[in-house]
């Protein structure tokens, strides 16, 4: 009598394939030291018991999950789902599974998340932090659960020497936005960033900064708004931005996402992309080439990030020996049809 898949085990492909336990075990898990020859055995033999692995009894085993945890603030910006997708791409690669967890930029949410994970034994965290000063991640137990901290950084994160960091050059990022629009001709941008206190935000105010100093144009502390990272945040500023009787002639937005809100108040006060109002973006998402116009932005290769996170923290957990490391993605600037100079 044919027993059903469920009951089969390692043991069973083993046999079948002629190799041991730990040869199979090598193929699940995809590493390198198995011959092509005895990989395509093993392989065969799992296709024809219909083998299915016991994530459970591999975990007893190997005190190991084979599973990462994503913690994002915000799923439904397409920047976080850019990144969870290279993450996710990566753990697929190497035969991990990922669980993503939505923080809502809330501490205390995340601190749940991280205590209700650890309690399920994965393997390892990928953090997009809501905050510089994140105590969760500060006070974390690196030793027992590897971390990277993906796309934001935290204080104190660097000197410590306890967690990865990946991020993009956001200094820079700010500086060619600003830069863009000032050799356009525009001399009175407003720039429109997310939370005050993370610090992407303050690393793209400072780009912006240098980029007006840099061409002798006047810092005005009045042109520089800070709201949240979302479409009606960028609406609801802009709204009140354009009404004023010194309005810009153009706007750089801390995201896409931003970016749209200033698309839509444009559209509502009458004002023409870009001949009444240039409008530069950052990140480089989906939104930004689907948008009326097409947005000039900032490109922040979140998929390659996400993919690396994953890589980097994979190879830990598997005992690659190297130091913390603090890898920094070059920005580009994206030049589409919603820039152009000013009438």
């Amino acid at each position: 009598m044919e027993v059903d898949a469920m009951s089969k085990t390692i043991y069973d492909v083993a046999k079948k394939a002629g190799v041991s336990i730990a040869t199979v075990s090598r193929v699940l898990n995809k590493k390198d030291n198995v011959s092509d020859e005895t990989k395509k055995r093993v392989l065969n033999a799992i296709k024809e018991l219909d083998y299915v692995p016991n994530m459970v009894a591999s975990a007893l085993m190997t005190k190991k999950m084979f599973t990462l945890s994503l913690l994002i603030p915000d799923i439904s910006n397409p920047y976080f789902s850019e990144i969870a997708r290279g993450v996710e791409d990566a753990a697929n690669n190497y035969n991990y599974n990922v669980i993503v967890c939505n923080t809502d930029y809330d501490l205390k949410k995340e601190a749940i998340y991280l205590n209700l994970l650890r309690q399920k034994s994965v393997d390892g965290f990928i953090v997009s932090s809501a905050t510089y000063n994140d105590e969760n991640i500060c006070n974390f137990d690196h030793k027992k659960y590897p971390l990277v901290l993906l796309g934001r950084e935290i204080e104190g994160a660097e000197e410590n020497k306890k967690i990865d960091i990946i991020v993009s050059n956001n200094v820079c990022g700010g500086y060619l936005a600003t830069e863009h629009l000032i050799e356009l001709g525009h001399r009175k941008i407003d720039l429109i960033l997310g939370p005050k206190e993370i610090k992407v935000n303050q690393e793209r105010e400072k780009g912006y900064r240098k980029a007006l100093q840099d061409y002798e144009i006047t810092v005005d502390e009045n042109r520089i708004h800070s709201g949240e990272f979302k479409i009606k945040s960028g609406y609801s500023k802009a709204l009140e931005i354009l009404q004023k009787k010194d309005r810009p002639t153009a706007i750089f937005a801390g995201s896409d996402v931003i970016a749209i809100g200033v698309l839509k108040a444009a559209r509502v006060l009458g004002f023409k992309v870009p001949g009444d109002l240039s409008v530069v973006g950052y990140d480089n998402t989906i939104l930004a080439e689907i948008a009326d116009p097409p947005l000039t932005t900032i490109n922040q290769q979140m998929y390659r990030m996400g993919y690396l996170a994953a890589e980097m923290l994979i190879k830990r957990l598997r005992g690659a020996k190297r130091p913390i490391q603090r890898i920094v993605f070059d920005t580009e600037l994206v030049v589409r049809k919603s820039s152009s100079r000013p009438r």
